[in-house]
């Protein structure tokens, strides 16, 4: 018998992993679902973009609210792309709290007997719900649950006023509901393929080697699979695979569809129509965002889209995305489509994104800035103009306060378009999202792991430091480095006898074949091996005082106050991202994440005193400290080589070097006394610390004239945010619906659960 009075928290906690671990193998292979649930005491925080609207014209207002409303949509189509069951709980909670407010339906059920913590627990869960565009964490991409027992959450559902109203519909609604949305499995917990994890962008039953199947079978047809979802069927011993489109349409149309044809024994399809009622609302708005438009480029830019989003062509989306590049300095910047593989287990699938904020044109004089001086900087990185593009193509670079963003996830930066033909030969531009950087580093509570003086040097200076390394990591992170490649008529865009590969000394003998992209060639790793990347580069910069002159960082105090926190932070989160690591895959759930502890570790690895990460508290805490003195050597030399391997296997195309360098570096065990980590990620979900809610705000037409409704920084004033992004629409639920009904024949296991 275990005597759990004398263990300390986090030996109970093991302890009861253990034994977890043993009882799950008679209990369906549930997991406890204390580290999958939202806390009740969720921090919100608002994006504040009225100072800049109120300056905005009425006609960038209407482009503003039409493009918004598109956006919106745009979300709902990532909301299915979530898990199966998303858009039947969207419905269910969308009707609920569109019939009465938060505060109300507290007061129903606190009246029917419902407990004071389990209401904010529903409440939570439907904030995060539509915070994450779905049940599954847009940053982790593991599933959460409601932090209250399905009986209690029933209650509440059937004290709404909602079920009141339309009783049957909400009761038919959380019948189908009801066990998706608690149900918690080793396969559920997180997204993943076949039995690791649960995927939209596949049909049930595919595997990893149908995934390979597909991939292989795309890069022949040179299709670029962004906008596309593979589903499997089986009859008579014969498998075929479809390749849906997102589309508008859904009949066959040439050069885009294409019919059944044999490869190695399976049938392969390409269809459209996938989402197809949601991206119809999408192109409406875009259609009327066009009318208001500021100039020809943005008109081209929507007219491109709508037709990509009609058809399901992704070469008109890119075409589209040209223009959008031509369109310098707007006031109103959008961006909208497929954009981020993070989700997709193959990495080749993107999720539906949207854009639309307004420039804050002073912080955006010093991007100009530093885009101005891009290339004297671009020259002090580890290699040689051999790996660098011929000619930078300076892109426009801003900073934005975020009017609409619609995802599982707001970033703080974005460097886009996607396609990296488009941004290694023609262009791209880089976005620092202003109001995102101050809502989610403002600091309130503790932080966890760090000494008291570097927790107060923290907060003062964390915002300042992330918008340094927001704007290198997307500048000069994802803006640098080239592809070697041999095109179709053989010829190279390197001297093929010239350039040596920096690690061998050899001439370069790998390179990027036609038809071959980054994407296709590293895979699933590429996204977090490119924000690695990418971090690095902003470390590494971070070190030049002609940088933090341009952002107004002059002082030397600051200057070695901000450097410090920069790198502080940067390997800070590397040990608090153990979270977003599952040790029974040995697999990584966020490529930021990922790519955070990759540096840490390689600047551990560095030795010499720089980092020293050790336990406290018997056991129960650890803390992590840096030595400043030995950031600009030490921690440089470990950066300048690890930065220079990651550029040179991806301008090579080097997969397999690169992957034995990065899985090295993203290691967890206990191996390497006394660090750890696979026990001390026990320490960090102790301590874990809910990712901030950002309240966004909402356009509203009346007449010609639009106005900006903003809301509380608080749970009930994030739902009602959302809720009233489709209150004029009395059709979204039922859009939703008939979308899962279309696809549950898709996820039969999963939607019987």
């Amino acid at each position: 018998m275990l005597n759990l009075h004398r263990l300390t928290k986090i030996s109970i906690y093991r302890a009861l992993k253990q034994i977890k671990t043993i009882t799950s193998m008679v209990h369906d292979n549930q997991v406890d679902k204390k580290h999958f649930v939202l806390p009740n005491k969720q921090r919100i925080e608002n994006l504040k973009c009225a100072s800049a609207f109120k300056l905005l014209t009425d006609k960038e207002k209407l482009y503003a609210h039409y493009y918004s409303q598109a956006s919106r949509y745009v979300g709902l189509v990532a909301l299915t792309q979530s898990s199966p069951e998303a858009p039947l709980i969207y419905s269910l909670l969308q009707r609920i709290f569109k019939a009465e407010s938060a505060d109300e339906l507290q007061r129903a059920a606190l009246a029917a007997g419902v407990s004071d913590n389990d209401t904010t627990a529903f409440l939570v869960y439907t904030s995060g719900f539509f915070a994450n565009a779905g049940n599954y964490k847009g940053m982790g991409d593991t599933k959460f649950v409601p932090n209250l027992e399905v009986d209690q959450f029933e209650l509440i559902v059937k004290s709404s006023r909602a079920y009141k109203l339309e009783c049957d519909v909400i009761e038919n609604l959380w019948s189908k509901c009801k066990k998706p949305i608690f149900h918690l499995t080793e396969r559920t917990k997180c997204i993943g393929l076949g039995d690791k994890g649960i995927s939209t962008y596949f049909s049930d039953n595919c595997t990893v080697e149908d995934s390979d199947r597909v991939t292989e079978w795309l890069k022949i047809k040179k299709i670029i699979a962004y906008n596309c979802r593979t589903f499997k069927t089986e009859q008579d011993g014969r498998v075929t695979y479809e390749i849906k489109l997102a589309s508008a349409e859904q009949e066959d149309k040439e050069g885009i569809t294409i019919p059944p044809e044999e490869y190695k024994g399976y049938t392969f399809v390409v269809t459209r129509g996938d989402y197809f009622p949601i991206i119809k609302l999408v192109n409406e708005y875009l259609a009327e965002a066009k009318k208001y438009a500021a100039n020809e480029n943005q008109e081209q830019m929507i007219e491109h889209w709508i037709k990509s989003f009609t058809e399901g062509n992704i070469n008109e989306h890119k075409e589209g995305s040209r223009y959008w590049i031509k369109d310098k300095g707007p006031v109103i910047e959008t961006y909208m489509g497929t954009i981020a593989p993070y989700r997709d287990p193959a990495g080749i699938r993107a999720e539906f994104n949207s854009l639309v904020s307004i420039v804050d044109k002073e912080t955006s004089a010093k991007f100009a800035t530093l885009v101005k001086n891009a290339e004297s900087f671009l020259a002090l990185l580890p290699w040689s103009k051999d790996f660098e593009k011929d000619v930078y193509l300076k892109p426009d670079f801003t900073s934005l306060e975020v009017l609409a963003f619609d995802g599982a996830v707001v970033p703080a930066g974005i460097s886009i378009p996607p396609y990296e033909d488009i941004r290694q030969n023609e262009g791209f531009k880089n976005v620092s999202l202003g109001n995102v950087i101050i809502a989610s580093q403002n600091v309130k509570d503790n932080i966890q792991f760090l000494s008291e003086a570097d927790e107060i040097l923290m907060k003062k200076y964390k915002v300042r430091a992330f918008e340094v390394q927001v704007g290198l990591h997307e500048l000069l992170g994802h803006g640098s480095g080239k592809l070697l490649s041999i095109d179709e008529n053989g010829k190279y865009n390197f001297d093929v006898d010239i350039v040596k590969n920096p690690l061998t000394n050899q001439l370069v003998s790998s390179w990027y074949e036609p038809g071959e992209t980054y994407v296709s060639k590293f895979g699933t790793m590429g996204p977090s091996f490119e924000e690695c990347r990418a971090e690095a580069i902003g470390l590494y910069l971070s070190l030049n005082r002609d940088v933090l002159s341009i952002f107004g960082i002059t002082d030397e105090q600051e200057i070695d106050d901000i450097v410090y926190i920069n790198w502080l932070s940067l390997i800070w989160a590397g040990v608090v991202g153990l979270e977003l690591y599952d040790p029974l895959t040995k697999k990584w759930l966020q490529a930021h994440t990922q790519a955070r502890y990759a540096l840490m570790q390689a600047l551990l690895e560095a030795g010499q005193g720089l980092i020293d990460i050790k336990e406290t508290e018997n056991g129960e805490n650890l803390l992590l400290s840096v030595d400043r003195s030995k950031i600009g050597t030490v921690g440089r030399d470990a950066i300048h080589s690890v930065l220079l391997k990651i550029q040179t296997y991806k301008s090579i195309g080097d997969f397999e070097n690169a992957e034995k360098l990065y899985n090295h570096y993203s290691k967890v065990s206990n191996d390497n006394e006394p660090y750890t980590w696979e026990k001390w990620r026990d320490i960090v979900l102790a301590h874990k610390k809910p990712r901030a809610i950002l309240v966004q705000a909402n356009t509203d037409l009346q007449g010609e004239s639009v106005t900006l409704k903003t809301y509380e920084s608080t749970v009930n004033g994030y739902i009602e945010s959302c809720v009233d992004r489709f209150r004029s629409n009395n059709e979204t639920c039922n859009i939703l619906e008939s979308v899962w009904e279309t696809d549950k024949k898709y996820f039969p296991s999963l939607i019987e659960n």
